[in-house]
């Protein structure tokens, strides 16, 4: 049976931080900061404008969450929503958790009427990833990520 998908509130500020923790070890091997994380966490699940958190639950338990942030593309004349912040418990990938996170954000972008593309970005050497990407319906979009941090 597919995952329950709803959205975060600031009670799930916990398991958002948790993943978001799991994510950057187990993506990057990188340790974030419990001092700007977990206020980040509170920040994002208590403001839509900052973002929007999607979980998926099972059987009571949150399994996956995905953070949706937004970008104005005055090109399109609409909004970009980039999924982020992607995380499914190790016990539960390969059952469909993404997709069915996945599944939720396109609807709801499609019911929001202003939406006009979905994006993520993608470690370059993640295949795995990628083809799941693919499998969904999603391209390259030939761009590279640059970025100045700290600023």
């Amino acid at each position: 049976m597919p995952p329950t998908i709803r959205r975060a509130t600031p009670a799930d500020a916990a398991v958002v931080a948790e993943f978001n923790r799991l994510l950057a070890l187990e993506s990057e091997g990188k340790t974030l900061d419990p001092a700007l994380l977990q206020p980040g966490v509170a920040a994002a699940l208590s403001d839509p404008h900052k973002a929007l958190y999607f979980v998926a639950e099972d059987a009571g338990r949150v399994v996956g969450q995905m953070m949706i942030t937004y970008e104005w593309s005055d090109w399109r004349n609409g909004w970009i929503w980039w999924i982020q912040s992607v995380y499914v418990w190790a016990d539960s990938r390969r059952r469909g958790v993404f997709r069915s996170l996945f599944n939720h954000a396109e609807e709801a972008a499609r019911q929001d009427g202003q939406v006009v593309a979905l994006r993520l970005y993608v470690e370059k050497d993640n295949h795995a990833a990628q083809k799941t990407y693919d499998r969904l319906g999603m391209k390259p979009a030939g761009y590279f990520v640059h970025e100045k941090y700290p600023i």
